[in-house]
């Protein structure tokens, strides 16, 4: 069921214009213009809306939009629109399988909105890194503790709903809830005393960052289980691999969001997906491969692995790095202005004085006035591995980034878990630990026989496991953005931590690093949520 889908019949009549249906939680925009999608899909990451009650709401009844002077979209057309893509496939196919590369799969693209999902399917979708770009509903901007229907928004997920352990993880994830909003008010009080309103600050300003705050602190009781939704603006051959990779998951949510996305995305861009139905030989070819390598890679790493025991260690540890780092980037900065090959002029580095080489390094660096000014591709060429050790929230931030490769471990309760120090010994830390302790217990039972299934009653405060392999230029620009004041407290340290790793074995790279905030900023976040609130009051004015 869709959430706020209570439409009138004159409301069903409009949005069927603009949607691939009314009533799924996954549907695809249509007939609409890029700049009307686009705004919608930011304001979709921190509404409690549906995006299609956002869309009436916002745009089609906000006469500020002039929704109807932009649009210009009458039934007819919608009719002679739908029939002239059925014609045309035949048309496209032939193009597409004539000139037979899949690059021609991204020249054609949809907005997909994918609603009342689990924050682990999110992850999986958003793990798609090229040729996607996700928005996911905010747990900073948005209360989760809403019910509809009387029940808390978490996913029933059918298999351990059809199994003994039904009502254990009903009472747990309802547990969880309970405890997420019982301590909002408690909270509240609590960043009020650490943060007393300024008068200069407008009330509106300071009630909004308050709220920020308290549910930066307060999400890690969510469980991988909450419904969250997402806009996923993507091309052909992304949606392709997307529909194809959910397929094969173990999860019976992924596999339903497969189908369900292959059904909308065949009714709009139907040549660049219609290799991944499921009677396709493509698609079966492609289930056979996974199975076989799945099974593959689980049975050699069971025999390689167990006579070894983990130290579950928390923390942020660089693995591996290269090691003629230096002399690679020198070569690679020299390369486009010379006529030498990358050996010479790494010969050429390897007899230069080192602070010959870190004058380089901060001639380079010293030209870039702010971090959206990109450093050369130069620095694509060193690269580094990160194993990361932390708190599922951290994950789900530090994971959109798309350029590098990352994997993760399943969700457990076994890494320990992150306790906010603002609610550290304080009266509502029992509450806490409590429901903490109670969602591990719950996951022991279930993970014995549902390992996969048990991820969703895990916390987001749960540890995770997952490597980072990234190159320098990619790195600046994740840590550079990630340690800024804006960004949540626990994924700042990381970033911090990342660069402090790398500059003990090459301090030489201090330079490009230069707009990371290693600042502690214990306020930094709700105080920049002040600054934003208080433009969007400009503006609106």
């Amino acid at each position: 069921m869709s959430l706020n889908n209570n439409f009138s019949e004159d409301q069903i009549n409009i949005l069927e214009k603009y949607v691939s249906n009314i009533d799924s939680n996954i549907f695809v925009l249509k007939n609409l213009p890029e700049v009307i999608k686009g705004a919608l899909f930011s304001k979709y990451s921190r509404s409690s809306l549906g995006l299609r009650s956002l869309l009436l709401k916002e745009f089609i009844q906000n006469e500020e939009t002039s929704f109807d002077q932009i649009s210009q979209i009458d039934s007819k057309f919608v009719i002679e629109q739908s029939e002239g893509i059925k014609k045309a496939q035949n048309f496209y196919d032939r193009i597409l399988d004539g000139y037979g590369d899949d690059s021609i799969g991204e020249l054609g693209g949809a907005h997909l909105a994918i609603e009342n999902v689990s924050m682990i399917a999110a992850k999986a979708i958003e793990d798609l890194r090229i040729g996607g770009s996700p928005l996911e509903k905010s747990t900073r901007y948005i209360y989760f503790d809403q019910k509809i229907n009387d029940e808390y928004q978490f996913y029933k997920e059918p298999v351990i709903m059809a199994s003994a352990y039904r009502e254990l993880y009903l009472e747990t994830c309802n547990h969880l809830f309970e405890t997420y909003s019982k301590l909002i008010p408690i909270t509240i009080e609590i960043v009020q005393k650490n943060f007393p309103h300024d008068e200069n600050i407008s009330a509106v300003a300071y009630k909004a960052a308050l709220r920020a705050k308290v549910l930066d602190l307060l999400r890690g009781l969510l469980p991988a289980s909450s419904l969250t939704n997402m806009g996923v603006f993507g091309n052909g051959r992304f949606f392709e691999n997307l529909i194809k990779k959910l397929s094969v998951n173990n999860l019976s949510e992924l596999q339903k969001i497969s189908l369900e996305t292959f059904n909308e995305l065949f009714k709009i861009i139907p040549s660049f997906v219609r290799r991944t139905e499921s009677s396709s030989k493509y698609q079966q070819a492609f289930i056979t491969y996974s199975d076989k390598l799945k099974n593959t890679l689980s049975k050699i790493t069971e025999d390689c692995t167990k006579n070894t025991k983990s130290k579950n260690d928390e923390g942020v540890f660089l693995v591996d790095y290269d090691k003629d780092a230096v002399n690679k980037l020198f070569a690679g900065l020299l390369f486009e202005n010379s006529n030498l090959s990358i050996n010479e002029l790494m010969d050429i580095s390897k007899n230069f004085p080192k602070e010959k080489i870190i004058s380089v390094f901060e001639s380079i660096s010293s030209i870039r006035e702010n971090r959206r000014h990109k450093s050369s591709r130069a620095l694509e060429n060193i690269f580094f591995t990160f194993e990361i050790v932390k708190d599922f929230g951290i994950y789900r931030d530090l994971q959109r980034h798309r350029m590098l490769t990352q994997e993760k471990q399943l969700l457990t309760c076994n890494l320990g878990y992150f306790i906010p120090k603002e609610i550290e010994n304080t009266n509502i830390s029992k509450d806490y630990i409590a429901a903490m302790e109670k969602a591990k217990k719950t996951y022991e039972i279930i993970a014995q026989e549902l390992p996969e299934e048990a991820q969703y009653i895990v916390p987001m405060a749960y540890n995770i496991r997952w490597y980072f392999k990234i190159n320098l230029r990619a790195l600046q620009w994740l840590t550079e953005l990630r340690s800024s004041p804006a960004g949540h407290s626990n994924y700042r340290r990381v970033a911090q931590e990342m660069v402090l790793e790398i500059l003990k074995i090459y301090p030489e790279f201090e330079a490009f690093f230069k707009f990371v905030d290693f600042e502690g900023h214990d306020l930094g976040r709700i105080n920049q949520e002040v600054k934003r609130i208080e433009k969007e009051i400009l503006n609106e004015r």
